[in-house]
């Protein structure tokens, strides 16, 4: 039997909708939280200047996690892929049945979801095995 489970992602801080999850690591431990956009520009705003005088050790400059805007995640959901795809073909992208979707393409995808996506909370869907 499938089961879909529906995670709502609710900001660890005021209780609002959260918007994505911001990683951070402090004295080797590593964390997750999960904020709306203004509490992570905010924590961004924080860390700022610690970050502007540290030195950087190692470790890739990634993007926080969120489900519309992270390529590697987005090509394992079939359901996104496919809307990325309908999307792209609508609105005169060349695209493939099949295979990796052009960046460009992503981000062209997720502006236009954002500008037409103002004031819906977001959540994640996840199927369980």
């Amino acid at each position: 039997m499938a089961q879909k489970v529906r995670v709502d992602l609710v900001d660890d801080i005021d209780g609002s909708d959260a918007a994505q999850t911001v990683p951070f690591t402090l004295d080797g431990v590593t964390y997750e939280i999960d904020l709306s956009d203004d509490n992570a520009a905010r924590l961004r705003d924080e860390f700022a200047p610690f970050v502007a005088a540290g030195r950087r050790t190692g470790g890739r400059k990634t993007r926080s996690t969120t489900p519309s805007t992270n390529g590697t995640k987005v090509a394992t959901n079939r359901e996104h892929t496919r809307a990325v795809r309908a999307w792209a073909r609508e609105n005169g992208w060349p695209i493939s049945d099949r295979g990796r979707i052009p960046a460009e393409v992503l981000t062209a995808y997720d502006t236009a979801q954002q500008e037409t996506v103002t004031t819906q909370p977001r959540s994640r869907t996840r199927r369980k095995k």
